[in-house]
């Protein structure tokens, strides 16, 4: 045994950057841990913005991989369209875990810093409003909040403009079952996705013959994996709203809890719930 300090150089390790690229410069580690601009004194402050932040990262991920996902689906690359939903699922226990950490954080740490936000508030995240876009749920009066921004009010538009990543498995369902889509009901483009009997008896046709359909199955369970992380998502961003704030109104004027709890009730992919009570 020796005292001496390791050195990994000896090993071969890098150890001088001045002219090459480093860990800090590929991930531009300056520039994103100089994004923490704290409003006021607390301490707090700086779990909550971090918890946003990063949030906003994996939304960001989620997008890309939905929009592969998308593409891919419509190539007919289911392989790598269920890895990339897979991924997706695996992203929302990720943003589920983090509300963990949010909730060590007591009303009277919030209260603290809470007046510094302003109107500012977690419902304008136009990530989030794409990630909702992309699914399904469809909400136009939800653009509202991004009309003074607009590159990111037309990218919410375009998204509306073309099929769901849902309509597109739609379609599928019905040119694998009827060999055509003659059929197959109109998207809903503009507003959220409702569930439709003729889809459902499409899934039912699936559920029922699953050795057939076993791609389409796949695809429904992927689909339901997907939801489920999700509404977890919801569910605990309203408990930890609710143990933080309990029922005061939101900082950009919600009704707070009360407006998550609706959000609860919002189906992304109806369908593939509702017909489990008939198989």
């Amino acid at each position: 045994m020796t005292s001496k300090a390791y050195d990994p150089g000896s090993d071969g390790a890098k150890m001088n950057f001045a002219k090459d690229m480093s860990y800090g410069d590929y991930l531009h580690l300056e520039t994103m841990l100089d994004l923490q601009t704290l409003r006021s004194t607390a301490h707090d402050e700086m779990l909550f913005i971090i918890q946003h932040q990063t949030s906003e990262l994996w939304m960001k991920l989620a997008i890309h991989e939905m929009s592969a996902a998308r593409e891919s689906l419509k190539l007919g690359d289911t392989t790598q369209m269920f890895k990339m939903l897979a991924r997706v699922s695996r992203i929302f226990e990720q943003l589920n875990n983090a509300w963990d950490v949010l909730r060590t954080m007591t009303p009277a740490d919030y209260t603290r810093f809470r007046e510094a936000l302003g109107p500012s508030s977690g419902f304008q995240s136009y990530q989030y409003r794409l990630i909702e876009y992309v699914l399904g749920n469809r909400n136009t009066n939800m653009l509202k909040p991004h009309a003074h921004m607009g590159e990111v009010h037309s990218a919410l538009s375009e998204e509306l403009a073309r099929p769901s990543f849902y309509d597109e498995v739609v379609q599928l369902l019905f040119m694998t079952l009827d060999g055509h889509t003659r059929n197959m009901p109109a998207p809903q483009l503009d507003q959220p996705h409702a569930a439709v009997p003729e889809i459902q008896a499409k899934w039912k046709e699936v559920y029922e013959n699953i050795d057939e359909y076993w791609t389409l199955y796949e695809l429904g369970e992927k689909l339901v994996d997907l939801e489920d992380y999700f509404r977890r998502w919801r569910f605990n961003h309203v408990t930890t709203v609710e143990r933080i704030i309990g029922f005061k109104r939101g900082t950009g004027g919600t009704s707070g809890v009360s407006y998550l709890r609706r959000m609860l009730d919002v189906e992304l992919f109806p369908e593939l719930w509702h017909l489990r009570g008939e198989l």
